[in-house]
């Protein structure tokens, strides 16, 4: 297994750069909207797979069935060119569209409520007069009668949403206050990174719950705790570690893959490093909420393996399709394959992401300050249900590693799943609908 990653969003994939950040590849000033807009990683979620950026389309799966991603450009006939300061702001901040319909929040206007008036304008801005406007209806969601109806979301909204901007914690310094700025806001880390409620809601907004940020599971895929506890989430890591990962997708012991491979690609490798550092700081700061204890090293695993000793279930699979990469210790090559050993995404207690990887494979983030994209293949094709549990076993309670056994029925939960995805053909799908942005 050539890559596991330490903190992941799980977004869906895109094989493009949003504009700011090709403006910074060629050496070009960009504009504080685009800044923005790339930090918000705005393109991730508005541009489906081949299409021209943030014109929507890209299918998100939820518990009631799929909606699509709408047309943010400024065309006023599918997208958002008739939209006044005020409409983006209602939209962006409340979740609600120009023509009062609500929007579904798998926008995370529950994060970008925290966006400050004038990061509001500079985004505007941005969307109206640099990004080209380009004519593409949008789709209706795959959501039956009457699931469909939007106006319930009135009352999730009432419950769940705060729409207060940020504001700045007086106790603390400027650069912990502009980290939690990004974090709860543009970054939106907690749309994934924090568990969900009965509604589909977050659990917390901020660090003044000790759910926040602790960990949640989407799409078969498990987002890790990022905060300080010394098990499964943050608290081996450095602040240092930190601005790496955010900036190139790896460290020494860790890499990014899933979709934080294109969180890094996309957004917070062109974030500067003073915005790296104050995320980092903040993230350092949150306090574990459960406190289990760092594992200890232990050499029983690398010893038998040496022997020859294959009795352990998993062992032999470990031999067979992972040691080469991430050695018989568990250890891996820094900034290459990132160590299994004592590997939080490894330790938790949901092993989510750890099956899906196995069975779907992955990549490394390509950026800037780290050209080489290094791939781990699927292994689904050729490990049977119990051998993938029977393998993620075998390393979760190996080199010191103290995690839950994983049963066959597990990942054959997430196989089926993932076989049943619906994969269409963009020229065969469903009548679009012509008016306006909507989610």
């Amino acid at each position: 297994m050539n890559v596991l990653w330490n903190a992941a969003l799980p977004l869906m994939a895109l094989a493009l750069l949003p504009g700011a950040a090709k403006a910074a590849t060629d050496g070009q000033p960009v504009s504080k909207g685009q800044y923005l807009a790339t930090a918000g990683d705005c393109v991730a979620c508005h541009t489906a797979a081949g299409g021209k950026p943030f014109t929507g389309g890209l299918k998100m799966s939820t518990p009631l069935g799929a909606i699509y991603s709408t047309n943010i450009t400024p065309d006023k006939a599918t997208g958002i060119g008739g939209y006044s300061y005020e409409d983006f702001t209602k939209a962006v901040r409340e979740g609600v569209a120009k023509d009062g319909h609500h929007l579904y929040p798998a926008m995370p206007y529950t994060s970008f409520a925290r966006i400050n008036d004038e990061d509001m304008h500079a985004l505007y801005d941005f969307f109206m007069h640099q990004v080209p406007a380009v004519k593409q209806a949008n789709r209706d969601s795959d959501i039956p009668w009457p699931l469909n109806m939007r106006w319930p979301l009135a009352a999730w909204n009432w419950v769940f949403h705060d729409d207060d901007a940020f504001r700045p914690d007086q106790g603390q310094s400027a650069e912990w206050n502009r980290g939690a700025y990004l974090v709860q806001g543009l970054e939106h880390c907690g749309t994934c990174h924090t568990p969900r409620g009965i509604a589909f809601q977050e659990k917390a907004l901020d660090q003044s719950d000790a759910a926040y940020l602790t960990g949640g599971t989407l799409e078969g895929w498990h987002a890790p705790n990022l905060t300080g506890d010394g098990k499964d989430g943050l608290g081996r890591w450095s602040a240092d570690e930190l601005v790496m990962f955010l900036k190139t997708g790896r460290t020494d012991s860790s890499a990014a893959f899933g979709s934080m491979t294109d969180v890094v690609e996309h957004s917070t490798q062109y974030l500067n490093d003073a915005d790296l550092r104050a995320m980092a700081v903040y993230l350092k700061s949150l306090k574990p909420a459960a406190g289990a204890p760092a594992p200890k090293t232990d050499d029983a695993t690398s010893a038998a393996l040496i022997r020859g000793d294959m009795s352990k279930p998993g062992a032999q699979e470990y031999m067979d399709n992972c040691a080469a990469c991430h050695r018989i210790d568990g250890r891996g090559y820094a900034k290459t394959f990132p160590a299994l050993a004592h590997n939080p995404v490894v330790l938790s207690d949901d092993p989510s992401s750890l099956i899906s990887i196995v069975l779907h494979g992955g990549k490394m983030a390509v950026t800037k300050d780290a050209v080489t994209g290094l791939t781990m293949p699927d292994f689904g094709w050729r490990l049977d249900d119990r051998q993938v549990a029977d393998l993620l076993s075998f390393i979760r309670s190996a080199w010191g590693n103290d995690a839950p056994a994983v049963g066959a029925g597990q990942v054959k939960k997430l196989r089926n799943a993932s076989s049943t995805v619906e994969r269409k053909d963009p020229d065969k799908t469903n009548e679009p609908n012509t008016g306006q942005a909507q989610r």
